[in-house]
């Protein structure tokens, strides 16, 4: 009898990752200055890993799209043939440590229970990567089924709207935390505001994603966008009538001479800058 592929999201890489990000960007909407998912993503995902290596054919069969069938049948093979030069005892005894770091900070049931976007590729992909390097399992149908969907996923041409514009410009550098980071923030952001972003706002996801691992730069940005913010909302202050209001935005701009002056960005910073880009648009309306 043929042996069934179970797919499970804690044996799953690309699963596992994105839930990552997800739990990562939950923690900073929470006002988290030390997210333990960072931590985590930067120990197993941010170095020259196994399973680092394994996450790139994951989203290189997720984001890759060619226009013919052979094309897609021969791209297929390639990750294949890349997967089967990895070591499953390493990305084993990696995921193993990634999932008690997990437990460690996070209650395993909730940290699963997420949702994510294309999972039935994404198991359709471990059951070919499983399949493919071990020689136990032998269950053709389910391959065939599973080869498909990843096949259907990779010859698929998707519409692109502004927003996937915006994010193509991510993946065209390969970064996989940058791009998943940036899209999963800005989702966030938008849902908290109940509109779209400013250019500001946007701005700021895109050197906060970008400069994740350099800090000089980022602090950088943030420095000269505090005193630059800090200095249009004087400028309101001083010319608004109304007195209450115009103590209330002296008080908001005295607050951001810390971020301005900080030589490190914790990640609360992130969440004060975007409301201050929201009052900055909202004082110019008033003008």
């Amino acid at each position: 009898m043929a042996k069934k592929i179970k797919h499970s999201k804690i044996k799953n890489t690309g699963v596992l990752f994105e839930l990552l990000v997800r739990q990562m960007t939950s923690d900073t909407l929470a006002g988290s200055e030390n997210s333990p998912a960072l931590k985590i993503i930067k120990e197993f995902f941010g170095k020259n890993t196994t399973i680092k290596k394994e996450l790139s054919l994951y989203n290189s069969l997720l984001k890759e799209k060619f226009q013919t069938k052979d094309r897609c049948e021969r791209f297929i093979g390639a990750v294949l043939t890349e997967r089967s030069k990895l070591s499953n005892s390493t990305i084993k005894r990696q995921k193993y440590n990634i999932i008690k770091e997990i437990q460690k900070k996070y209650d395993l049931s909730e940290f699963f229970r997420t949702k994510i976007s294309n999972y039935k590729v994404n198991a359709s992909i471990y059951k070919l990567f499983e399949a493919h390097t071990n020689k136990g399992i032998n269950n053709p149908k389910e391959v065939i089924f599973s080869r498909d969907t990843v096949l259907e996923h990779v010859s698929k041409r998707l519409k692109k709207n502004s927003g996937e514009k915006l994010i193509k410009e991510y993946s065209k550098q390969d970064k996989s935390i940058r791009l998943l980071g940036y899209k999963i923030l800005l989702e966030k952001f938008n849902s908290k505001y109940g509109k779209d972003l400013n250019l500001k706002q946007v701005g700021l996801l895109k050197q906060y994603i970008n400069n994740i691992s350099d800090t000089k730069s980022l602090v950088e940005y943030v420095n000269k966008e505090a005193k630059s913010s800090r200095a249009n909302i004087l400028t309101f202050a001083n010319r608004i009538n109304d007195r209450i209001t115009s103590i209330k935005l002296k008080e908001v701009s005295n607050q951001l001479k810390r971020i301005e002056k900080a030589k490190t960005i914790k990640e609360s910073y992130l969440t004060t800058m975007m409301n201050v880009f929201e009052l900055v648009e909202e004082c110019k309306k008033c003008q």
